[in-house]
């Protein structure tokens, strides 16, 4: 066959070994060959796959599967990371979804991450569920992953749904690759997403290509007309977060979430949303920015008693900054005083933005633990990140807190611009002398829309073929600096923990955990994963 192939003149007019097959006649007692008409399934097909099972949903809110079986951490707004500390997030953002459309639509919340969910376990359960919407975060180092759980949802005819950290500043770059991806929620979700199901329901069809089609009028949205992604005018934040109903807690696998040093379940209640503070490698500035809209008290106080009601009595109030407002501390705070609310509960909070009186306050209303990000010893590095405080601050606000009673849980991040080695140790010796009970070091990741990230690419400091899943700020990092390449941060990261846990403290508060029968096994677990990332 190849050296016919080789014999025979490809132009010319003469004719290929293959040209009788369509122009001789056929040999004498041989049937005619006839024209070819393949049979079409397609209708009947289409015609099962309408028929829906009786478990069907019309919205199914979804945080996937992780990529690697193990523990991740996405939110709204936040970024999504490997969970080094063990920590179960609530899908408290899914919850709040799930309460603007409840009961006009039957919803279904899957957290499949809380669930520990393995993809086949996920797409049986999908399969089951069948949804009309299907609603999922996004995030950078979980990206190939989550559009995965998108693509299994299209080819059940579902239309799809994302929002999140990523798919906002990175609109276009995530649904050129990804056509099984129907639409983008730009910024706050919530809103964006009742009006699209509202419209798309509606009863009045447009032509795509039609310029009145009435997805055109919904502000956040990003869309497909005839082929092409439409990117609709930004949706202005909502202005009062107590016009929201309160989060369907009930539809969450309430008894599946976790943190380290609590003996049973706990879950987030949102007291604001925004920072004022200008931290140039901050995430949560993407969807958020810098505006700052908080919750009353008393809007935050029907919260809390609904899920006592619940049973739920852990509570981490989970706010960009939750002391960004002194006045609505010190009022909520009475208030669980006032109502005999007995809770104990975490939160966060910058350390130029407390005092001895709210902290003790704070205490007295059940507050015993807060997370501070510390980032950095170095006072060159922090003014070059528009951290905006000073390391002697950190040192007054933690030595406060625990004075109060409430534990200390330091974040740092290594690797931030300007970094040296010389800086990193100066960070380590600081994080050593500072009382802390817990302590995290993040790798410094340049997040897609951050001050950060700009400046990462305009420098030329991303490693040569960086994909987005590799902007992690748990595992490894994208960063070659002059003089400090990436594996030396990613060294250095190792190190730090090591130097600041493998002492006599935070082993005695490591071991403490290990005793208590209600949290030996997520110690046990915490202990393993980080051991094995701090070996490397």
């Amino acid at each position: 066959m190849t050296d016919l192939l080789l014999q025979a003149p490809l132009l010319g007019g003469v004719h290929s070994p293959f040209s009788n097959l369509h122009s001789s006649p056929p040999p004498q007692g041989r049937p005619r060959v006839t024209v070819a008409r393949f049979p079409s399934a397609d209708e009947v097909a289409r015609g099962r796959l309408e028929i829906r099972p009786e478990s069907a949903v019309d919205v199914l809110l979804v945080n996937p599967p992780a990529p690697d079986g193990g523990i991740w951490i996405r939110s709204q707004h936040r970024v999504g990371r490997r969970s080094r500390e063990g920590m179960i997030w609530p899908q408290v953002s899914l919850a709040q979804m799930a309460a603007l459309l409840v009961p006009d639509y039957s919803v279904e919340i899957i957290d499949a991450i809380a669930e520990r969910m393995t993809w086949p376990q996920f797409e049986a359960l999908l399969r089951e569920k069948c949804p009309r919407y299907y609603v999922t975060q996004v995030t950078g180092p979980t990206l190939q992953n989550d559009m995965y759980g998108c693509f299994l949802a299209c080819s059940l005819g579902a239309r799809t749904i994302t929002f999140g950290t990523h798919v906002t500043p990175m609109t276009r770059e995530t649904m050129e690759p990804y056509p099984s991806l129907d639409f983008v929620l730009r910024g706050e979700p919530e809103l964006t997403l009742v009006e699209l199901i509202e419209t798309l329901e509606s009863s009045i069809l447009y032509p795509p290509s039609s310029i009145l089609h009435p997805l055109s009028a919904i502000r956040g949205l990003v869309w497909r007309r005839n082929g092409e992604i439409v990117i609709n005018p930004d949706r202005p934040f909502i202005k009062n977060l107590d016009d929201l109903p309160l989060p369907r807690h009930d539809l969450l696998p309430l008894d599946r979430y976790r943190i380290p040093m609590v003996k049973g379940p706990y879950t987030f209640v949102v007291t604001s949303r925004g920072c004022p503070a200008g931290c140039n490698f901050c995430i949560k500035h993407v969807n958020y920015q810098y505006s700052v809209r908080i919750r009353s008290p008393e809007n935050i106080i029907q919260e809390l008693w609904l899920l006592h009601d619940l049973g739920i009595h852990n509570i981490h109030m989970y706010a960009d900054l939750f002391t960004v407002n002194r006045d609505q501390v010190i009022e909520l705070c009475n208030l669980i005083l006032e109502e005999g609310l007995k809770i104990r509960w975490t939160c966060n909070s910058r350390v130029d933005l407390v005092d001895e009186e709210m902290l003790g306050l704070m205490r007295r209303s059940g507050c015993w633990m807060i997370s501070w990000g510390i980032e950095s010893a170095n006072e060159g590095i922090l003014r070059r990140v528009r951290k905006g405080y000073r390391p002697e601050q950190a040192a007054h606000a933690l030595r406060w807190a625990r004075t109060a009673g409430i534990k200390n849980w330091g974040y740092f991040i290594i690797g931030l611009p300007g970094e040296t080695e010389e800086t990193i140790q100066q960070t380590i010796q600081f994080s050593k002398s500072l009382p802390l009970d817990l302590a995290l070091f993040h790798i410094a990741a340049p997040h897609p829309g951050t001050p950060f990230f700009f400046e990462v690419v305009e420098k030329g400091w991303f490693r040569p073929g960086t994909r987005w899943e590799e902007v992690d700020m748990d595992r490894s990092t994208v960063l070659d600096y002059p003089g400090l390449p990436a594996e030396r941060i990613e060294y250095w990261a190792r190190r730090a923990f090591r130097e600041w846990a493998f002492r006599p403290g935070p082993v005695w508060t490591y071991l403490t955990n290990m005793v208590s029968p209600t949290t030996f096994r997520s110690a046990l677990e915490i202990g393993l994963e980080t051991l094995g990332w701090a070996r490397g």
